[in-house]
């Protein structure tokens, strides 16, 4: 009874830490100058990885690799049609050239890159399909090299500080206070949704693959989904979106990297479907910035195309079975 109760105020848990992460975070990039789309794509973006990370660190730990990469997969799907499309219907999303030329297409690579360490073995003579310890290896340093690049970014981003955000300054020690309530609340708030929904899915005898896509992916989501949600709604979509491609490229590179030097991760081929799906949804962003009517946002009827086409994507994957 009591992981049914921690279900429902894991909800309330994740809002309000996600309030004070936004609000923190925001007030930092106002008292030393950094960008909030800086902010966004550090201490935002792993702070609201954070659950993918720990559920992908147990999983692989327990050698169950299906919820693992499913995780990870289902995720980025969840963080790029469900969340940006809420987001965008919330508010429209205005997106930088710095993400749309750089975030964006290595969010890309990412999945490129998981995608040929994981179907690298299709061309030996092996059956069994991993992503071994040295590939989890090359993806922490494509990571890394990510890292370096926020660190340029951020030395750059001084000059492209927001006026408006925050609405109100709060102290060093205050701010400080904020960010880890903030990773606090989000850490287990989704822990604890998580945990509910797999011990309510497992009820019914779902598949590991079906849960790691679905319900532990929105699970480990709702932190990005609150966040970025937040941030639309007090319209700082910089952290809305810098929070969602930053959040996607941790997941790739840092949490399945992670996850593979623990414990080699057993890769189930019919996962490249959901690999195509997100990359076609990585794709669908840069389209409809091309098709919007105003220049480098995501407007409204664009966040709801992103909805029908994540909820066609579920019923895929339930009619998959």
């Amino acid at each position: 009874m009591l992981i049914y109760v921690l279900f429902v105020i894991g909800f309330v848990v994740l809002i309000k830490g996600a309030d004070f992460l936004v609000s923190g975070s925001a007030s930092v990039a106002k008292k030393y100058n950094i960008s909030d789309i800086v902010i966004g794509l550090t201490i935002v973006s792993m702070g609201t990885s954070m659950p993918e990370l720990i559920v992908n660190i147990l999983a692989s730990s327990s050698g169950a690799s299906d919820i693992a990469v499913g995780n990870i997969i289902g995720s980025n799907i969840s963080n790029i049609l469900l969340i940006l499309g809420i987001a965008a219907v919330i508010y429209p999303l205005a997106i930088k050239n710095s993400t749309i030329y750089s975030e964006l297409p290595y969010s890309i690579i990412a999945i490129l890159l998981v995608a040929f360490v994981a179907n690298a073995t299709l061309f030996s003579s092996t059956d069994d399909h991993i992503i071994s310890r040295p590939d989890g290896a090359l993806l922490m340093l494509f990571f890394a090299l990510f890292i370096i690049y926020i660190i340029k970014l951020a030395k750059e981003g001084r000059a492209d500080m927001l006026e408006e955000a925050p609405d109100e300054a709060l102290s060093m020690g205050k701010s400080s206070l904020y960010i880890l309530l903030g990773m606090t609340g989000l850490f287990f708030g989704g822990k604890w949704v998580v945990d509910g929904a797999v011990q309510i899915a497992s009820e019914f005898e779902l598949s590991e693959k079906l849960i790691g896509l679905t319900i532990v992916a929105i699970g480990t989501s709702l932190p990005e989904l609150v966040t970025s949600a937040v941030a639309a709604y007090k319209k700082k979509t910089d952290i809305a979106v810098a929070n969602v491609i930053g959040s996607n490229i941790f997941n790739l590179l840092w949490v399945l990297g992670i996850s593979a030097l623990i414990n080699p991760l057993h890769f189930d081929t019919e996962i490249n479907t959901d690999i195509f799906v997100l990359l076609v949804a990585s794709c669908l962003i840069i389209f409809s910035l091309a098709i919007g009517k105003l220049k480098n946002q995501i407007g409204r009827p664009t966040g709801i195309l992103f909805l029908v086409a994540y909820i066609s994507y579920i019923v895929f994957l339930i009619a998959r079975g």
